[in-house]
Formats: structure tokens, sequence, C-alpha cells
């Protein structure tokens, strides 16, 4: 597993990162082509990529792909399929074991300083996502195909080997990625790729230039060309071409609710196109919670809160929306403590390093974020801390804490992906029921968390809470899982809960082929029952 680095003032890394940063600020904006077969092409129809801190400046621009582009990506993945599948495991393997290497060496800066400026992360973001979490996705996704082929019969009649093939998917991949993580832009590329799928790459426009450069380094790696191939462009007129393609094979979907059961419903209308039943692995939204319980460390429970709910702006699906705190607690100390600490917090641009927070993704995210928080104080929701903004230069949205009395309120239910935290406070005797109320307040079923040093009260909120979170944390914040320790994804409307950074999220993308040899000749057709 990666070790961080930390990015302390002084540090060699620090130096390094800002290198990275001055150089690509010079040199921007770069050109970003689709890349097919390996070859750059330029369709002529540019769309920017600007940075999130600065608008007024793109990061890149990329050539939006056209219907031509997309189907020569496609027929340039099923060409590449069958010598893709036949290679030799190790072979396929070593592709994207150098790629962590150069990702986590000679690239690492470079990706992490793409993140910074187009994704508007902080260093400290920047790097447990493209550096730390990218290479665990590649490393060990190599681990866990080696476990899934492992995976053989355990029983062989006499005269008889049983085998099973873990063949990839018929037709091609399409992998939709997201703005929020450069290293689920990796998984849900690679994890298909790595058992033998070809596949077609479609990245958020808000992630455009770091995406390209994690491309670039799988083809240093030795990636055959086509095996992936890299087609921006505007995500619906994308994506309907490849699911309206008879070879159309899986998707693997990290995005919103709203368009992931739009997509769904669109490969099911299309069932008699296809040679077989598509795969569909998507993670979508979230309306994650924090439950604490009377017996709740005050000063723990604050930070928590906070890194859960602030990091990154809030644009994590993981991150923190929905706070019950018990009254005690809350009058005790909880209420001040969260108000104080959140009100410190700074909000700037990603290139100086003291901010906690940055900006928001872009403009629609921005008007969204200020929309919702209009709607709260019309609903008589107090503002604690926060609840401003400013889109002048960035999109930065003051870190926001609404305390509601209604449990259903719009920002209790409606997701935001944005640094919006909002508070229930509950009788400290009503601890089962609120438990009741977190289950039924959202279709979202992604992160929770329980705090409480009653263990108890840890039992009954767990066993309440099964299917409230697919990621569910006892004493800790809702956010950070880890590739290798807590296998991400949720349910009900948060998604099909495939588990990436696990050997699950490999059997979504194989199709097993049950293999039996026979060595002894029978003699005779009669069983001997039939003997009189």
């Amino acid at each position: 597993m990666w070790q961080w680095e930390h990015y302390a003032p002084g540090s060699v890394e620090r130096k390094a990162l800002e290198a990275a940063l001055k150089k690509l600020q010079q040199e921007l904006p770069f050109e970003v082509p689709c890349v097919i077969n390996g070859k750059h092409v330029k369709s002529g129809d540019l769309k920017p990529q600007p940075m999130p801190h600065a608008h007024a400046t793109n990061l890149c621009t990329y050539h939006a792909a056209t219907p031509q582009i997309v189907s020569d990506a496609i027929d340039g993945a099923l060409s590449a399929k069958s010598e893709w599948e036949d290679l030799p495991w190790a072979d396929r393997a070593a592709i994207f074991l150098k790629a962590a290497d150069l990702l986590a060496g000679k690239y690492r800066y470079e990706v992490m300083a793409a993140t910074m400026l187009g994704q508007g992360k902080n260093a400290w973001q920047a790097e447990i996502d493209a550096a730390a979490e990218a290479c665990d996705f590649l490393r060990f996704g190599v681990k866990y195909v080696e476990d899934l082929y492992a995976q053989q019969p355990p029983r062989n009649a006499a005269g008889v080997w049983n085998r099973t093939e873990w063949r990839p998917l018929e037709g091609f991949v399409l992998a939709v990625t997201p703005f929020n993580f450069t290293a689920i832009g990796v998984n849900l590329v690679c994890a298909p790729a790595l058992v033998g799928n070809v596949c077609i790459w479609k990245p958020s426009p808000m992630a455009t230039y770091s995406n390209y450069l994690v491309h670039k380094i799988l083809l240093e790696a030795g990636l055959p060309p086509s095996v992936i191939q890299f087609v921006p462009g505007s995500p619906p007129e994308v994506v309907q071409q490849c699911i309206d393609h008879r070879a159309f094979g899986g998707l693997h979907f990290t995005g919103s609710t709203a368009v992931f059961k739009d997509l769904w419903k669109k490969i099911g209308a299309n069932l008699d196109r296809y040679r077989g039943y598509p795969r569909v692995v998507g993670e979508t939204g979230g309306k994650n919670f924090h439950l604490y319980h009377p017996s709740a460390d005050i000063q723990s429970g604050v930070i928590q809160a906070i890194r859960a709910a602030f990091e990154y702006s809030g644009q994590k699906c993981s991150a923190l929306a929905r706070c019950y705190v018990a009254r005690s607690l809350w009058e005790g100390g909880f209420r001040d403590l969260l108000a104080s600490e959140t009100s410190k917090i700074t909000v700037g641009p990603c290139t100086q390093f003291g901010h906690f927070t940055g900006p928001v993704i872009g403009k629609p995210a921005f008007d969204r974020i200020m929309g919702v928080l209009k709607k709260a104080k019309e609903a008589g929701g107090e503002i604690l801390a926060g609840g401003t903004g400013d889109d002048s230069k960035g999109w930065f949205v003051k870190p926001t804490v609404v305390v509601t009395k209604d449990p259903k309120s719009v920002t209790m239910t409606e997701e935001i992906f944005g640094p919006v935290l909002t508070v229930y406070v509950y009788e400290d005797s009503d601890f089962e029921t609120t438990c009741d109320l977190i289950d039924q307040t959202t279709d979202y079923a992604l992160t929770g968390s329980i705090f409480s040093t009653d263990r108890a009260a840890l039992t009954l909120a767990s066993r309440k809470l099964r299917n409230a979170a697919g990621n569910f944390y006892i004493n800790d914040k809702c956010t950070g899982a880890v590739v290798g320790q807590q296998p991400f994804g949720g349910a009900r409307g948060s998604g099909t809960n495939d588990k990436s950074g696990s050997v699950n999220i490999f059997y979504r993308f194989t199709s097993p082929r049950s293999i039996k040899e026979n060595f002894i000749d029978p003699t005779e057709y009669h069983y001997p029952s039939n003997l009189v």
C-alpha cells in the first residue's frame, strides 16, 4: 500500500510539487486530442476545461469526439480484443504494475498538479487521490486478479480434470468516469482491462487533462494502443453511441444517480440488439450521515464531521451531509465547537497551500449549491456557519453548517455535492427512533458513521442501519475508504455495491467458463441399475 507524503513546508516533496504547478501554469492551456488506436485525433471541435479556482483561465482545451471518431474507437478496440485477452496474465499484469511505478515516480507531481489545477484539490487531497489511491488500485488490482484466477474447482472425480476459465466479457466495456477522483478514472477503465476486456474511456469534461496524462502513462507502460481508447466529448452523445452498439458488453460508471438510472433504462431498451446481457456496474450519489450517541466524544466528533463534510469542498460521493446529534451533546459544547471550528476554515486556490477547502468544480455546481442554501434559509433553517459564496474569480463556497428542525428538509434529503452540512438535534431518549429516521430519510445508502462509547448503542445502530450504508464506520468519519482495507460501494439509490478496491469488482467484468476434461473412456452406456 502506498505511503502518503505530507508536503510540509520546506520538504522535498513540497518543493517538487510547487515546481510542477509552476511548470504547468507556464505552459497552459494544453490541447488534448482524442487518442484512437494510440494516435492523436483532432476533431477541431474544441471544448474548454477551466480551472475552478481561476475560471477565466483554461487548463486545457480538448477535441470533442465526433460520431466517426467514436465509431473508429469501438472498431479499434474490438480488433484488439482477441490478442489482448490471449496475452499471458503475467505480461498483462506487468503493464499495470509498471504504470503504477510511472505514476508514483516519473509522473507523480505532474499528475498531482493537473488534478489540483483542473479539479480544484489541495496538495493533501491530490496526494491521496492521484498518487496514493491510483497506484493502490493498480497494484491491488493485480493481486486481486491473481486471486481470482486461482479460484478453481476444489474437486475432481476419478479420471476427470475440472477447471474454470475467467473469460473477459464479449464486446467492449464503456467506462464513464467522474471529475472528483483521478483515481476513479484509473480504476473504472483499468479494472475491466486487467481481466482482458477492451475499453472505451469517456472522461469527465472537468477532469480531461489529468485523465489524458493517465492514459499517456498506460501507453508508456506498454498497454497495446487499441485496448483503451480515450474519447473525450459530449457525455450524452458519446455514451449513447456506445450503448447503441451491438458489441456493447458492459458499463463501468461513477456519477449521478439520475444519469445512471437513465442509462440503465436505455440499456434495457436495447436488450434485443445485444449479443448478451451487458454488465451494468455503477457507483452514484449519497446523502451520507453521522450519528452521535449521547456518549460520543465531542472534540473527536466535531473534527470528524468537519473533515468528512468539508474536505475537497464536500465533492466526494462519501462526503458527510446529514448529522444527527443528541441534544445533551449539542448543548454541551458540540454546537459551539462546530461553529467556531468551521468558521476558522479558509477557502482559496490550490496554489496557496494554507487553505483546507478549495473551489467547487464549476458554475453549475456553484449555482446549485447557492440555490439550495437559499431554499434552506427560506424554509427556516439556521445558518450556524458559512452560507456565502463568491464566484468572481473562482467558484468558492464557504463551508456551511445548517441547523434544521425538520429532519426531512431540503438539505437533509437532496444531494448537494458541496460543502454543506445539515445538523438535526434529537432528544437523547430518541436514539433508537433516530436510527429508524436515518434509514428512512433518503433513497441513498452509501456511507454512514456511528459515534459512541456505549457498545450496546453501537450494536443497536449497526443492526438498524444495516441497509442504510454500504460502508459503515464506527467512531470514524464516513469518508476515506482505503483500497484493500474498506472495499467501497453503496446500494439502494447509491449504486450496484460491487465494491471497488476488492476482488468483487473483477467478478463483474468476467464471464467464467467451466471446463471438464475426461481422461478415461467409458466402455458401455448401461447403468448398474439396469442389470437384472
